[in-house]
């Protein structure tokens, strides 16, 4: 895995917040200014949710993965950061792409309230929620990848 300050310093970048039912996506434009919602994948086994976002990064010409890790409130890692480990670790045999992790502490929160305060119905919330939550973690990567 690597440090987003290390990702390839031109092309687009796919995000990733991966839960335990589904996987949303974003992807960033070439440029690398803004992350845009994608789809969200529903998970299956690991093969197959693997495969799909192979053909995701093929089809968008990506040259690196954002991956959101769910750290604990005080920082410290449970097992849902664990699993989102053992995950990229899996991908990363599957893919040359390089692999990095950001902190996605209160992405899907933030996400939420903001649809509830667009007066989102609740059915339409959930179908949105993750593919937007991956696009706001890689929105914060690619704000920090200008700052350098």
């Amino acid at each position: 895995m690597t440090d987003v300050l290390d990702l390839p310093a031109a092309g687009k970048l796919l995000g990733l917040d991966l839960g335990t039912k589904t996987i949303g996506v974003a992807i960033s434009d070439g440029m690398r200014y803004s992350a845009t919602p994608l789809v969200t994948i529903k998970r299956q086994k690991f093969t197959a949710d693997a495969d799909e976002l192979l053909r995701l990064i093929a089809d968008n010409s990506a040259v690196g993965i954002v991956l959101g890790l769910p750290l604990n409130m005080d920082g410290s890692e449970g097992p849902r950061a664990q699993s989102t480990r053992a995950f990229a670790r899996n991908l990363a045999q599957k893919t040359s792409i390089p692999i990095a992790f950001w902190d996605e502490r209160l992405s899907t929160a933030a996400v939420t309230r903001t649809l509830i305060e667009a007066d989102t119905r609740r059915d339409r919330r959930a179908e949105v929620v993750d593919k937007l939550a991956a696009s706001y973690i890689l929105q914060g990567v690619l704000e920090r990848l200008r700052r350098g």
